[in-house]
């Protein structure tokens, strides 16, 4: 995805910005974390090592950025899907397995997005950390909905699908699977 001769195009740093974005994210899934450099960027976008400085100081600066476009990307994925659901009683659960379980029904962005944010949690700790204070707040924001135990069973088993399908398990029902996982966030599955 090169960008046109930076001679001939107009200066347009947030194109340039998205485009490194994406092209750190698309290195990350191709080749792992440690392929992400400030030259292997630079090449995928057709800018200087000193483009990419001109927005990210280090590349742990870009490393984070990528991550965190990647959480709001996921966040508004769960966001959407809370606010389309008429049932407050796990409601966040039910989001989060919308979220996390694919189907091939989402679009290859949503899918790309979701994988990097688990490659690159998985890759750094630090970026461990901030996935664990995101779930960790998610879960003390909808502590009156989605707090017990077969909920958070629930979510743990969607987490396990998801490792699944970045790591070539083949599930062969994932959508009854899926299903199941849903109709236990219902009020009353665990009475």
């Amino acid at each position: 995805m090169e960008i046109e001769n930076a001679h001939k195009r107009k200066k347009q740093p947030e194109v340039i910005r998205r485009a490194l974005l994406d092209q750190a994210a698309r290195i990350t899934l191709e080749q792992g974390l440690s392929k992400v450099t400030f030259q292997a960027v630079a090449d995928a976008v057709g800018v200087t090592k000193g483009g990419i400085m001109h927005h990210f100081a280090t590349k742990n600066a870009l490393i984070l950025e990528v991550f965190h476009d990647a959480m709001a990307k996921f966040e508004a994925e769960v966001d959407s899907a809370m606010a389309k659901d008429p049932v407050r009683y796990g409601s966040f659960t039910r989001a989060y397995i919308d979220a996390t379980i694919s189907l091939g029904e989402k679009g290859q962005e949503e899918f790309d997005s979701q994988a990097t944010l688990y490659v690159l949690m998985l890759g750094d700790s630090e970026l461990r950390e901030l996935w664990a204070k995101w779930s960790n707040e998610q879960l003390q924001k909808h502590e009156a909905t989605d707090n017990n135990e077969t909920l958070c069973i629930v979510r743990l088993v969607a987490d396990g699908i998801w490792l699944s399908d970045f790591s070539g398990i083949n599930i062969s029902d994932k959508k009854s699977l899926r299903e199941r996982l849903i109709k236990m966030t219902q009020r009353g599955f665990d009475s």
